[in-house]
């Protein structure tokens, strides 16, 4: 698969997505890399730590003051060109509005990664418009609103279907299945058992054809798993992103870029994916002494 300028062989390889959000509220770092000079900064960092993707965000998924499309477009477009300018690096933006999203891509990026699955009656369209790949999260109504506690009666069957249905929809706005990528939306309107669960039945995700995409990277299922709280679950997230590659995850999303890389390139390795980058451990006749 050809994403931006760089290719893919999800047979044989995971790629790694960093994560830069351009917001003052950000639940990872707070605000860090709000300034423009900070957040291109970040993104050129994890490349150089050897992510595959920056993923920019202008808005958290989560509750929260509402931000103007024409301030969501603010805060991305200077990003996506600022490091489209420095590297080859694929870039997504994360966004459900359609109006941000064509912005983002006029500027550079490659991918939408839209956590509301299509929430916007005119995503599709842009989509279908253009040449970027487009990332369906499930998710349940729309972002940044306060809802009910989760329930599902099977989340994995329920998520499924739901992805199967934006992917019908893709597909008849008339974008190709092969700029499709599908993510289950751990802790995206699910609580800390719906994300085990969907953790441990990821094989059933990754099943309906599509890349998928592991968001698991300092997520509130893993803090509540291992009593953790947010700064302190490097550990937690490394865990689950290997379980949800071992369940064939290709497209993994962290924040801690050069863990992540070293823990997928070993996956990789144990895989059979790729080779060692060395063999020099007792492939030598030892001298009797």
């Amino acid at each position: 698969m050809r994403i931006g300028s760089r290719e893919f062989d999800f047979d044989r390889q995971v790629a790694v997505m960093a994560v830069v959000n351009r917001t003052p509220d950000s639940f990872y770092d707070r605000g860090s890399t709000f300034a423009l000079d900070s957040a291109i900064a970040a993104a050129l960092r994890t490349v150089d730590d050897g992510a595959d993707w920056v993923d920019v965000g202008g808005v958290p998924f989560g509750r929260g003051l509402a931000v103007s499309v024409q301030e969501e477009i603010a805060r991305v477009v200077p990003v996506v060109e600022g490091v489209a300018a420095a590297s080859d690096v694929v870039i997504s933006v994360d966004t459900n509005n359609a109006q941000v999203a064509a912005a983002a891509i006029a500027a550079g990026a490659a991918v939408i990664n839209d956590t509301s699955g299509l929430g916007d009656p005119a995503m599709a369209a842009v989509i279908a418009g253009s040449d970027a790949h487009l990332v369906i999260t499930h998710s349940v109504g729309p972002p940044r609103v306060e809802k009910p506690a989760a329930h599902y009666t099977d989340v994995v069957a329920e998520v499924a279907a739901f992805l199967t249905a934006r992917i019908e929809l893709a597909r008849a706005a008339g974008i190709p299945s092969e700029r499709i990528i599908l993510d289950p939306g751990h802790d995206l309107d699910k609580n800390t058992l719906h994300s085990l669960e969907l953790t441990r039945r990821f094989e059933q995700i990754a099943a309906l054809g599509y890349p998928t995409l592991a968001a698991v990277s300092n997520k509130d299922f893993i803090g509540e798993s291992i009593d953790r709280e947010q700064g302190d679950r490097l550990e937690g997230s490394i865990a689950a992103m290997v379980i949800c590659i071992m369940k064939g995850a290709r497209i993994v999303r962290m924040h801690d870029v050069r863990a992540a890389v070293a823990a997928v390139r070993m996956t990789e390795a144990i895989l059979g994916f790729r080779e060692p980058v060395r063999l020099v451990h007792n492939t030598h006749p030892t001298e009797n002494v």
